[in-house]
């Protein structure tokens, strides 16, 4: 089984718009691998540069269009350049550029990138027009079963039953991910002790070496400090000025650390939907983790991991043109809250709660339900349970996580 089918299914059609295209996500998340693997597939003539390796660092510096001098299969031919790290070229905007207006109908672009080039993108020119771009993450459920539904299919039929068939399958790889993320490396290697010293290395390399050089960033141990505190706040809606006082720096200092850990994909958050909700709560969003089992509180890792899937599935049905699509939390002045809010433009249309193994749903699932009146499904981590429950003229679906998430499209 292809675990990267879904995103070669986005490149393939992406890549028939555009002449360049971008390849953004997490450091470690197969980025590479997944550029390589499209070339010895798709392409009879490829270009690979990487940015890391001194030989094509003096390439581009000697000869910026040395692709165009390499040999091809055919004068019909049309080469894909792969262009690995580019965004550590310190003009590399420009040069990206230059290379798409001069080349764009000779050759085909992929540039792959992590979270400098998100940020380094966002902070300057958007090389607006010239560029399409999807995301890749670590494994996720849908990817690692091959049971992904279509788009239409779920939503239209979101609480709908499942092939009992492939519950073995699905439970082993919730295992896996759940104990080892769904980081490609420590997840084939599936040792505890390699991905505790891979976790490690891996936060650290981003903090000293990424956020460093980018973002000119001097007081590295408290950033550190911060990154540490994260796992302790998953699931609950984060307070910048507690995180603040706590770590004695200012509130902006703290706002704009947040914003580098999403921007180099350390993090991702979610804001509350407000719309029509009565004493809803406007600004405090709630934070998770990529690299998920190093939350130790059960409760909250399990709804990280939820969080992961739904923002996979977001991402991606907007990188396809699908609709514009997002995910957020429930929550009012009164504590009521509801874990996730799945919306397509300004509609909402389905409510998950997460919980260990309570296969009663929640009071407050219950009460946004009858509120909003759309589908809501509860995700236990206990096997075995697929039960639907009425709620008014709505129903709740209670079902084992990994039977339905392995589904999502």
């Amino acid at each position: 089984m292809d675990k990267r089918a879904l995103y070669k299914e986005i490149w393939r059609q992406l890549s028939a718009d555009k002449s360049l295209v971008i390849l953004a996500g997490p450091r470690q998340a197969g980025k590479t691998t997944f550029a390589r693997e499209i070339a010895a597939k798709d392409f009879s003539d490829t270009v690979y540069f990487n940015w890391d390796l001194p030989k094509d660092k003096r390439r581009i510096i000697e000869d910026p269009v040395f692709f165009s001098k390499e040999p091809r299969a055919s004068a019909s031919s049309r080469p894909l350049v792969i262009l690995d790290e580019i965004h550590k070229y310190r003009d590399w905007k420009n040069y990206l550029k230059g290379i798409y207006d001069q080349f764009a109908g000779e050759y085909q672009f992929l540039v792959t990138g992590s979270g400098r080039l998100e940020f380094s993108r966002k902070a300057g020119d958007s090389l607006a027009g010239r560029f399409l771009k999807f995301h890749i993450f670590p494994f996720t459920l849908a990817e690692l079963s091959a049971r992904r539904k279509t788009l239409r299919d779920f939503m239209d039929h979101p609480l709908a039953g499942f092939d009992d068939s492939a519950a073995k399958e699905t439970a082993l790889a919730f295992g896996s991910l759940w104990e080892f993320s769904g980081f490609p490396e420590p997840f084939m290697k599936a040792r505890k002790n390699f991905w505790s010293t891979w976790s490690t290395a891996y936060g650290h390399q981003i903090v000293r070496d990424d956020l460093r050089t980018l973002a000119d960033i001097r007081n590295l141990d408290v950033v550190e400090t911060l990154f540490a505190l994260v796992p302790s706040r998953v699931g609950s809606p984060l307070s910048m000025n507690n995180l603040a006082g706590d770590l004695q720096v200012a509130f902006e200092t703290v706002k704009n650390w947040l914003l580098l850990f999403d921007s180099f994909y350390l993090t991702f958050r979610l804001s509350p939907w407000t719309a029509k909700i009565s004493r809803s709560i406007l600004k405090e969003k709630k934070i998770y983790l990529f690299n998920f089992p190093v939350i130790e509180d059960e409760p909250a890792r399990f709804e990280n991991l939820a969080a992961l899937e739904f923002l996979r599935a977001v991402e991606t049905w907007n990188d396809q043109g699908l609709g514009k699509f997002s995910l957020h939390y429930l929550r009012n002045k009164d504590k009521q809250e509801v874990d996730f809010l799945l919306a397509e433009g300004n509609r909402p249309f389905l409510l998950i709660e997460t919980k260990l193994s309570d296969e009663t749903p929640a009071t407050n699932l219950r009460a946004f339900q009858n509120f909003l009146n759309i589908p809501a499904v509860q995700l236990i981590k206990k096997e075995g349970v697929n039960k639907i429950y009425k709620n008014g003229k709505n129903d709740i679906l209670v079902v084992t996580a990994h039977r339905w998430l392995s589904a999502l499209p």
